[in-house]
């Protein structure tokens, strides 16, 4: 079956989970499928998310992968790629997989890879800083430093005359708000409620902060996401909103919109 996507020139974006820090009952872990006339993106590879890719694209056809950072909620399931391409044969080989620096060792431990391992010949690992720009078949990339633990780049996705922009995983520093300002539509993360106090976990954003950013930085859309499962959803909404100016969208599993 040819993916609904596959000859459209609008940015479109598919919600394949948006659990923060772990799956959730009905929710994978963080994961996005980006498309633009032909071109397949994955971005973030959260638990749970490469079964609800496989429900909107064929992975063997994917163009590019990007993660965010190497926390397993944005990219245990790359193992799962590397399975279904390496032992298929599955589709085009390797697979272009843009992270920040520290990303490929521990990933590739995992599967206990060294240099000739076919996990590297199936993935081709590049590694992007802050700053730093690439293209993917008419779509441009473009890496800030997010506000991490570890090495953690937020992303911009042009293309068609259009801007998405998304967190990945970050508190309030960083260069996330520099990256997302004009952009069309906000993928931002609202990981924790309430008011920031000195106890507060300082590399996640409220969702008060995240309504705050995106108004600043003049964005079109908010869509809010990373919101931990145990969080009632309709109460970082409303967070979210007091300090945005209205309310924003939440993002679910399922969910596609053009950007």
């Amino acid at each position: 079956m040819t993916p609904s996507w596959v000859g459209r020139r609008d940015v479109e974006l598919t919600v394949l989970g948006s659990s923060g820090g772990c799956p959730g009952p009905g929710n994978p872990a963080s994961g996005y499928l980006v498309t633009h006339d032909g071109t397949a993106i994955w971005l973030d590879a959260g638990s749970g998310t490469f079964m609800r890719l496989m429900e909107h694209a064929n992975p063997g056809a994917l163009d590019a992968v990007v993660i965010s950072h190497v926390h397993t909620d944005h990219c245990a399931d790359l193992i799962a790629l590397y399975g279904y391409m390496a032992y298929g044969p599955s589709g085009r080989i390797p697979v272009p997989v843009y992270v920040p620096e520290g990303t490929v060792e521990p990933i590739a431990a995992f599967v206990r890879a060294e240099a000739e391992h076919v996990f590297f010949m199936t993935l081709e690992f590049h590694v992007v800083a802050d700053g730093d720009e690439v293209d993917v078949g008419g779509i441009r990339l473009r890496f800030a430093a997010a506000d991490h633990p570890v090495p953690t780049m937020a992303v911009r996705v042009e293309a068609g005359g259009r801007s998405l922009a998304y967190s990945g995983d970050t508190g309030p520093g960083g260069g996330y708000a520099a990256l997302a300002a004009g952009a069309d539509v906000a993928l931002c993360e609202a990981t924790m409620q309430g008011e920031r106090g000195p106890q507060t976990y300082p590399y996640h954003l409220t969702a008060a902060e995240c309504g705050m950013l995106a108004r600043d930085a003049g964005v079109g859309r908010l869509i809010v996401t990373h919101l931990a499962p145990t969080l009632d959803p309709e109460t970082s909404l409303a967070e979210a909103a007091a300090s945005l100016g209205h309310t924003p969208e939440l993002a679910v599993p399922g969910m596609t919109t053009t950007i």
